[in-house]
């Protein structure tokens, strides 16, 4: 994912928690706030809940990646921060996939149809 896209800023993941809107699952928290970009950024975090240096690391790529690969079907706009819980560690890479695209979808930010896979991208074209 291009640097652009990431947030990391302290006062960004601050302000899109305490600011935007929140809406959670077992596996995964969601938390969107408009910004004034034409494209999104993401940010991703796991607390020391959820374990080690290493686990924290294993969880942030799985949702860093599910991302990368659903960001096409993402609309523009928002600052999104996803926060892991302790249930991502055991689930499988597909319900995960499922979990943040099903939080995608409640949150109003979902405008494709975009699986992961390559066949099921939305294809952005910038004029």
């Amino acid at each position: 994912m291009k640097c652009k896209y990431r947030l990391r800023d302290r006062a960004d993941f601050q302000r899109t928690r305490q600011e935007g809107k929140c809406w959670g699952h077992r596996l995964v928290v969601l938390c969107a706030l408009r910004n004034s970009l034409g494209y999104s950024r993401f940010g991703f975090a796991a607390s020391r809940r959820i374990g080690g240096a290493v686990v924290r690391n294993r969880a942030r790529r799985r949702m860093r990646e599910i991302i990368r690969l659903n960001m096409p079907a993402v609309e523009p706009g928002w600052d999104v921060v996803l926060i892991a819980r302790p249930a991502l560690l055991q689930a499988p890479y597909s319900e995960l996939t499922e979990a943040i695209c099903a939080l995608l979808r409640r949150a109003g930010l979902w405008v494709g149809c975009g699986d992961g896979s390559a066949s099921s991208r939305v294809r952005v074209v910038h004029e």
